[in-house]
């Protein structure tokens, strides 16, 4: 299968995760054009409640399919209701933050659930998982892609802007693992076979890819994200939380050397997502990333090549100072990958 090679953000980019804190739709999108002018995204405010949420808003893309909220989260829906308009009026509203704050972006990334997280985190009519039902996964699957499709096409009117696809992933390792409660929870909904979980998510991979001429970039923020596997579903970029790769085991670092080496591109959570309650230097947050590239005997002129700073998940509970400083740490670092300090 041919890959997406070219990339839309430039060399130096530093871009977010998905999600801020707080409501203001406009605040927000001011915010991240503001601090990351080369790489925003599409916020996500998840504070604002049902609809507004991974899921939550993954769903209001969704084609001939609809969710409600029941006590247990998200479940399958007969016709469009309540939550599932207030998903599709919060993605809207978004929208049109997003265009008053875009003027000359040249390219901008949005993020959904992935395949394998969305089948998780809805249920069935009956209370289980989409994931127990593998006709019932693909078609989730079919329809979310095409509400993707429009999606990107609207932004991409809106803006003016390349759009880049991030799905997110961190339901992932517990699907692989059989760690997922059933509704009972007295048990665990069974592991989902690594070729199965490859053969869809480079499905859902390729579609994007088609539908925006962009590499597509895959978040897995777990201790141990399964790197081969989301490489040989053809993931351009691997968003990673870089702090927690120190220790990792042999066959974790051998994955991302090869999936860089080859020519992924690795989005490195390197700047905290929550104050850490004490002063930060740029040198600190960048630490990970540097011992990274020498663990796996690259030049550190990798960094500028094929590395985009990035917090290390999302500012969901973070404090909007925090938020501010953050932002202009992450943006400061993708400089300092390209122009290295002094004593660096």
């Amino acid at each position: 299968m041919a890959r997406v090679s070219e990339r839309a953000w430039p060399a130096g980019a530093a871009t977010g995760i998905g999600s801020l804190p707080g409501t203001d739709a406009g605040e927000a999108a001011a915010v991240v054009f503001g601090e990351l002018p080369e790489f925003p995204h599409l916020p996500e405010l998840p504070a604002r409640g049902v609809g507004a949420d991974l899921i939550g808003r993954t769903a209001g893309l969704l084609v001939d399919l609809a969710v409600e909220e029941v006590p247990s989260g998200y479940r399958v829906a007969a016709h469009p209701g309540r939550d599932h308009r207030r998903a599709v009026d919060l993605l809207r509203w978004d929208l049109d933050a997003v265009q008053e704050a875009a003027s000359g972006a040249k390219v901008i990334k949005t993020q959904l659930a992935g395949p394998w997280t969305l089948a998780a985190g809805i249920e069935l009519p009956r209370g289980h998982r989409v994931l127990t039902d593998r006709g019932a996964v693909r078609e989730f699957t079919e329809s979310a892609l095409e509400g993707l499709a429009a999606h990107v096409a609207e932004l991409k009117s809106r803006t003016g802007a390349e759009v880049v696809v991030q799905f997110d992933e961190p339901s992932l390792p517990d699907v692989l693992a059989g760690a997922l409660s059933t509704p009972s929870g007295y048990g665990t909904v069974p592991a989902v076979a690594e070729p199965e979980a490859r053969e869809l998510l480079s499905t859902a991979i390729e579609r994007a890819e088609k539908i925006t001429g962009q590499p597509v970039v895959v978040h897995c923020c777990a201790t141990r994200p399964p790197v081969g596997l989301l490489r040989e579903a053809g993931a351009g970029a691997l968003a990673l939380d870089a702090t927690r790769l120190d220790g990792s085991p042999a066959k974790l670092l051998d994955e991302l050397g090869e999936a860089w080496d080859g020519g992924v591109h690795l989005f490195l959570g390197l700047v905290p997502a929550l104050d850490p309650g004490k002063p930060v230097t740029l040198k600190e947050v960048a630490e990970p990333a540097l011992r990274l590239t020498s663990r796996l005997g690259f030049n550190r002129s990798i960094l500028a090549e094929r590395a985009v700073p990035t917090p290390t998940c999302g500012f969901a509970g973070a404090t909007p100072a925090w938020l501010r400083r953050a932002l202009s740490l992450t943006r400061d670092l993708g400089k300092a990958f390209v122009e290295p300090p002094e004593g660096w």
